[in-house]
């Protein structure tokens, strides 16, 4: 049957948003690697293809009616099209946690952009039922209207700035011990609302508040996107748009499709690598970023080679000009909000447990020696991989990791080369030993 697409399906089926039909499946599949040419030199298609009720998550498209990103989808500003009109199919989301697309921001000019699960679709199907079963409700209900009814959202209604009270047990590292500076960045750089730019949320709509406390709740990844911005030097990519359960930016390369790089890209990604976490450690505005654990996917390259951090879940923040507001009372604000994508009984590390060696030691022991094994000369791989155990190892005191780490680096700054496959610092490294 030929799917009815827009307006018109949408007068059929009275409640159903008209971007539902517009777009419309990831329930098909596709045999072949996609090629990427511009959407323009490929035969025009209507958009067909549908997200699929559990993938926005809030009531399934509902409640993101009004967000930047399903303005995109409502106007073709992201689009498929990328593929062979005689592979309309796409591979089933339900196997990928990102997915690629184009993106436009005036219908001619195009970039590659992510489709990114936040939650997998097992977790979403969990995070269903409890949210239902909270509530005494059958297996399927409105996920807006009962969360809408918590003690929780009530609470948010009445308020009129974002305090630590008010996200007291939910899961995300982010939120683990926040403060008060860091919650009104939260709000003053919300970028689903109107008139952002307030720590106030005078301006919030009901709906507002709730796509963000959801988004806090499951994954805060777009939160840290926005309030931290790689516009303002940022290890991360460009936020381009989320809701629900679905995430769209700047698309990059995982870590791990470069475990097989030539050794002077090898030494390039590690170095990069240290210097982010050396970033996150250390910087103008005086918050320690730390990662409660890590994995090569989490990290992203660029087509100019420069390292991002591609998936900011497992960032935890600790503000140390204000301090933090410890997560005090834990047992007793947990919620439906607490176990959307965990148990309800995960237990948190107190922030003042947290050492600076963390992510070093994370990184250091998971994910740099599948990149830099067995790639350089026997002297220099040894200095590498006896700078490297030092780093990963957990029981050494702060300095010690440290002073691994500083000089993994200095040994790996020598080895990377100055040509345009770096395009992030050349022509600059030409001219210029910093780079």
């Amino acid at each position: 049957m030929e799917p009815r697409l827009g307006l018109e399906a949408a007068a059929l089926h009275p409640g159903w948003p008209a971007l539902l039909l517009w777009v419309s499946g990831l329930s098909y599949s596709v045999s072949s690697t996609p090629a990427s040419p511009s959407p323009s030199l490929v035969p025009r298609v209507r958009t067909s293809y549908n997200f699929g009720r559990t993938l926005l998550g809030l009531d399934k498209c509902n409640a993101c009616i009004g967000t930047s990103i399903c303005k995109k989808f409502f106007k073709e500003e992201i689009r498929f099209d990328n593929w062979p009109a005689s592979h309309l199919g796409l591979p089933p989301w339900d196997n990928l946690p990102s997915y690629p697309a184009n993106y436009s921001d005036d219908s001619k000019t195009w970039r590659p952009v992510e489709i990114s699960r936040l939650v997998s679709k097992n977790q979403s199907e969990i995070s269903d039922r409890r949210i239902c079963a909270s509530a005494a409700a059958p297996k399927t209900c409105s996920i807006e209207r009962v969360l809408r009814k918590t003690g929780r959202f009530q609470k948010w209604l009445q308020a009129k700035r974002l305090t630590p009270e008010l996200v007291q047990g939910l899961p995300s590292p982010l939120l683990r011990c926040p403060s008060q500076r860091l919650l009104d960045r939260v709000v003053r750089r919300y970028a689903e609302v109107a008139d952002a730019g307030s720590i106030f949320m005078d301006h919030f709509t009901d709906r507002d508040k709730l796509r963000l406390l959801y988004t806090l709740a499951v994954n805060a990844h777009p939160i840290l996107l926005q309030i931290f911005p790689g516009a303002e030097g940022w290890p991360l990519p460009k936020y381009l748009g989320s809701c629900g359960r679905f995430l769209v930016s700047t698309s990059t390369s995982p870590l791990q499709e470069f475990y097989g790089a030539p050794p002077d890209q090898a030494a390039d990604l590690a170095y990069q690598l240290l210097g982010v976490l050396e970033s996150l450690r250390s910087n103008d505005l005086n918050y320690f970023f730390y990662f409660t654990h890590v994995d090569a996917s989490m990290f992203g390259i660029f087509s100019n080679g420069h390292l991002f951090i591609r998936d900011a879940s497992a960032l935890g923040v600790i503000d140390r000009q204000e301090g933090n507001q410890a997560a005090a009372r834990t047992g007793a604000s947990k919620d439906i909000f607490s176990c959307l994508v965990s148990g309800c009984q995960a237990a948190l590390p107190s922030c003042d447990a947290i050492p600076e060696k963390q992510s070093l030691v994370l990184v250091c022991g998971h994910v740099l020696p599948g990149l830099l094994r067995a790639k350089f000369p026997a002297p220099v791989q040894e200095e590498i991989d006896a700078a490297l155990a030092r780093c990963g190892e957990g029981a050494r005191p702060d300095p010690e990791v440290l002073g691994a780490a500083s000089r993994l680096k200095d040994i790996l700054r020598p080895l990377r080369t100055c040509d345009p496959r770096f395009a992030y610092r050349y022509p600059d490294c030409k001219y210029n030993d910093k780079f």
